[in-house]
């Protein structure tokens, strides 16, 4: 029997009830968000489910969203796959902008480990429970977040730097 998106959209509503929401197909990928309190569990039942079979974890990631309410502003996305039946979802879990955390799955994906950390690197998304939360690819000692939307993208003190190289003058820019 092949594995279809109404499949695993309803047996994850019969387990899960309203704590998963919004769900769509994006790019043939089955999407959704589910309260971030239920973020171990729901993807420790689509590991284990036998039906549901999602043995492999593609990705973690994060997103911030500085325009939206503050109790929405971050994002962390995973993306599950199939092998068997070459069928891949994607699961989004807003938090708060002011204290962005969610639990790891690190023991329940192991490669979560490195992705969880570099998140957490980026966006300053702390994941509760993670063996060894601390930065991967920047200094020990930065303070900020580079990925995170509050800073601007480039350095406006810059003198070495003039925008008719760059196609930034005139009425267009």
């Amino acid at each position: 029997m092949s594995l279809t998106n109404e499949t695993i959209q309803q047996k994850l509503i019969e387990k899960f009830g309203t704590d998963i929401i919004e769900f769509h197909q994006s790019y043939d990928i089955l999407t959704f968000e589910i309260n971030p309190e239920k973020t171990r569990e729901v993807i420790q039942f689509l590991k284990e489910d036998q039906e549901l079979n999602f043995h492999f974890l593609t990705d973690v990631c994060g997103v911030h969203y500085p325009d939206y309410p503050e109790e929405r502003q971050f994002a962390v996305v995973y993306h599950l796959h199939n092998w068997l039946t070459k069928v891949r979802i994607r699961i989004k879990t807003f938090l708060n902008g002011r204290k962005p955390e969610t639990e790891s799955i690190a023991d329940i994906f192991p490669a979560a480990n490195w992705q969880e950390r570099e998140t957490y690197d980026f966006y300053g998304i702390v994941f509760k429970g993670h063996p060894q939360l601390k930065r991967i690819l920047n200094m020990d000692e930065m303070e900020s977040f580079p990925l995170r939307k509050e800073f601007p993208l480039e350095d406006q003190g810059r003198t070495d730097k003039d925008d008719r190289f760059f196609g930034r003058t005139g009425p267009n820019c």
